[in-house]
């Protein structure tokens, strides 16, 4: 079997059989992260599953539409969703109210490359603007709410980018593919819907990688290098000093702890969800990269980075002590390994697998 068909199709197997194992942990615990990462990992197989009927059957206006609507739309948008959810108690939603903001501004800056889309980037940008703000505020009262408010943006924008998906005609009439591998591109799709592919990409797929990776920070036996507090009840100034602060503050403080999670990897002291967030960030990494290249007009390495991103995100919710309390086979309630108790190193208490 050509490899253009059998790596997509080995990468939409792969995850629609993640997704369903998802779902069949979220009709457990009703978790809305697991619903949500599910649905996630659902556009993901569908998009890989429309690449290799593309390549094997030839493509057509709907696969197309599905594939890019999907795959580029929806799929990092949901599973970064997913991430917020999951540190909804956090104040990780500073880092996602950033990342909004930054999709809001990416996509206003790239409005001259796609001057079809009209004042739509403006609206965007005015969008973006207003739910960081909220989830920023939400965050510092330290309420719950703020991954709700991301979840509505979620599912605003993904309604408005299907409507654009199916309604607009394609730029030149049809399918966009690489001339040298092909392997479809993004040319041919309406404006509008790259600029909402842009404001829903970033935010998601950088959550995505970021939360997983501050997951293992939060786990990990640390050491602080540098000092900071989000304390809400510190002077105005002095809030904003440690926000600023803690941008540079987590990052060194994660390099400086690394010997040690590495001496407590080694040894058996380490929390199982260290090196499962670390496989996601990685996975999270490697796949938002090729994306990010396909854009840019490379798509040699699409489908293999796909792949191999797909198999580590995999790999990682598979230890991970969020996403999974035992392994069973989906809708059977077969266990194939139970939960069990293990130590959080750098607190000393016991957490279980589930909690």
């Amino acid at each position: 079997m050509d490899l253009a068909v059998l790596l997509p199709a080995l990468t939409s197997i792969l995850a629609f059989v993640f997704s369903a194992a998802l779902f069949d942990q979220w009709l457990e615990r009703r978790r809305g992260f697991q619903l949500t990462w599910a649905l996630g990992m659902l556009f993901f197989g569908i998009a890989s599953g429309c690449e290799a009927i593309g390549a094997a059957l030839g493509w057509n206006d709907a696969v197309y539409r599905t594939w890019y609507l999907t795959g580029a739309v929806w799929t990092a948008a949901w599973l970064g969703l997913g991430t917020a959810l999951l540190l909804g108690r956090t104040r990780f939603g500073y880092a996602y109210a950033a990342l909004v903001l930054l999709g809001g501004l990416i996509t206003f800056f790239a409005r001259n490359r796609y001057p079809d889309a009209g004042s739509l980037a403006a609206l965007l940008l005015i969008g973006a603007l207003v739910v960081a703000l909220a989830i920023a505020v939400e965050t510092y009262f330290q309420n719950e709410r703020w991954p709700q408010i991301a979840a509505l943006a979620v599912i605003a924008a993904s309604a408005v980018a299907a409507v654009f998906a199916f309604t607009q005609p394609l730029i030149g009439g049809g399918v966009a593919l690489d001339p040298q591998t092909q392997i479809p591109t993004g040319e041919a799709i309406p404006h509008s819907e790259r600029l909402m592919s842009l404001l829903l990409n970033i935010p998601g797929g950088l959550s995505l990688a970021l939360g997983a990776l501050f997951s293992a920070y939060i786990f990990m036996p640390k050491r602080r290098a540098l000092d900071y507090s989000l304390d809400p009840g510190q002077p105005g100034d002095q809030f904003m000093f440690n926000i600023f602060l803690a941008v540079v503050a987590i990052p060194v403080n994660f390099l400086v702890s690394l010997p040690g999670a590495v001496m407590a990897l080694v040894t058996g002291r380490i929390h199982s969800r260290v090196p499962a967030t670390l496989l996601i960030g990685f996975g999270a990494i490697v796949a938002s990269s090729t994306d990010a290249l396909s854009r840019l007009g490379s798509t040699d390495l699409f489908q293999v980075g796909k792949f191999v991103g797909v198999v580590l995100i995999f790999a990682g919710f598979l230890v991970s002590i969020e996403a999974f309390r035992e392994i069973r086979i989906p809708f059977t309630g077969r266990v194939l390994r139970a939960g069990r108790q293990e130590r959080v190193a750098h607190t000393g208490s016991i957490a279980n697998r589930g909690s």
